[in-house]
């Protein structure tokens, strides 16, 4: 009996230095349980090379569902701005492929913001972390389920970030979501952002297609 009892002494012991970090001080339970998002999202990385199809130059870099495991990522991958031309980002939901034939982004399309040459250094990591804080954090409250992802393109004309959204005809979501992103990503109300419908994007007869909505 009295070994019993030892043994199980040894063992809380034991959990007791695991809780311990290397100068003695407890770790609160909450420092150990990572922290879930309401939706497991995957990053994906696009480099342009002509010589092979566009779905071969598309590779998925990993998924998460926890604050801890962003972070995690988001500081171990090159910050957007460092990328060469002609890449890409994109966070979308997990299981959405950042493309407009994905079945959830086809009737969908986007919030657009185009960059001039001189926002590559002043604005855009910060616009495209807030953006994806917006998405991880559910941040268009109803209309969150209406988000799909975001991708930002590196550009030697310009870059540009867009907001995904998977219904074309929703006027109300679309346009409380683009008043939102407007707001968070502090653009003063004197620039307007525009959305394009996937389908003008992929038949568009000029360079680029016409705004459906504009904040």
């Amino acid at each position: 009996m009295a070994s019993e009892i030892d043994t199980k002494e040894e063992e809380r012991v034991e959990e007791e230095e695991d809780d311990q970090t290397d100068d003695g001080a407890m770790v609160s339970p909450e420092a150990l349980i990572k922290h879930p998002l309401q939706n497991r999202w995957a990053l994906w990385f696009f480099k342009n090379d002509r010589t092979k199809e566009w779905t071969a130059n598309l590779k998925l870099i990993t998924a998460f569902d926890t604050v801890e495991d962003f972070w995690g990522l988001y500081n171990h991958v090159q910050k957007a701005s460092k990328l060469p031309s002609g890449c890409d980002y994109s966070l979308f939901k997990d299981g959405v492929q950042p493309m407009w034939e994905d079945e959830r982004n086809k009737d969908g399309g986007r919030w657009l913001i185009n960059l001039n040459k001189n926002q590559r250094q002043t604005d855009l990591d910060n616009f495209w972390l807030e953006t994806l804080l917006c998405l991880i954090g559910e941040s268009f409250e109803e209309y969150s389920e209406d988000i799909c992802g975001a991708v930002v393109n590196i550009r030697n004309k310009g870059d540009k970030l867009s907001l995904w959204t998977r219904e074309a005809r929703r006027p109300d979501a679309i346009l409380k979501i683009g008043r939102k992103l407007k707001e968070r990503l502090s653009i003063p109300a004197k620039i307007q952002i525009g959305f394009q419908a996937h389908t003008d994007t992929m038949t568009k007869t000029g360079s680029t297609a016409k705004d459906r909505f504009r904040v």
